[in-house]
């Protein structure tokens, strides 16, 4: 793990807004598919309820959902784009139900071991993890070399369970750390210690 050498630096992880294929239960990580009107008015509603400080440093994964979420939470803001920070990609079972792939050989076989088996076009969990955790170190380690206080991170719902789950070593599952949208968890660092809070 890092030091930050006294500086204290926060990173805010934040799950995008509600789409279509979350509200059919449709498995999908690189479609670039946009927010839901459903989707956008929860976001609406919670901006009233909860507060989205102003950061030093604005990130997205580059897909719309992140994108629509980071302007209707905190406005017209620069931000940057971090393709490691893209949820898993399920290549050919994208934009497709269980119900739809229940049959599927190529399925069948991948949900025997989801961490190592990998997705037909796709990644396996555990390519999805390094990715994400390569990913958010590159992060930590520019916002020491850079004197970056305040970074806010508008992503996705594994991306988030995988970097808390990797920073915190309590007795979650990868499914117990997954946040509902709009909200996530607010990552203090000092020196060689962390700790955190639900936003």
């Amino acid at each position: 793990m890092w030091d930050t050498n006294g500086v204290k630096i926060k990173i805010s992880l934040i799950r995008h807004g509600k789409t279509y294929a979350n509200e059919q239960k449709l498995y999908y990580g690189f479609s670039d598919i946009e927010l839901s009107k459903d989707g956008i008015r929860e976001l609406e509603l919670l901006k009233n309820k909860v507060e989205y400080k102003k950061s030093n440093l604005f990130i997205t994964s580059g897909l719309k959902r992140t994108t629509q979420t980071l302007n209707i939470l905190f406005g017209n803001v620069d931000y940057i784009i971090d393709e490691h920070f893209k949820e898993m990609n399920f290549g050919e079972f994208e934009l497709k139900s269980y119900e739809q792939l229940k049959n599927n050989k190529n399925y069948q076989n991948w949900i025997t071991d989801i961490e190592k088996n990998k997705v037909p076009n796709g990644e396996s969990k555990e390519q999805f993890k390094n990715r994400v955790i390569k990913g958010f170190n590159n992060l930590i380690e520019h916002c020491i070399k850079n004197d970056i206080r305040d970074v806010a991170i508008v992503c996705h719902s594994g991306v988030i369970s995988i970097i808390m789950s990797y920073l915190f070593k309590e007795n979650k599952s990868f499914y117990d750390w997954l946040p509902t949208y709009g909200r996530g968890y607010a990552i203090f660092f000092k020196n060689k210690h962390k700790n955190y809070k639900q936003i």
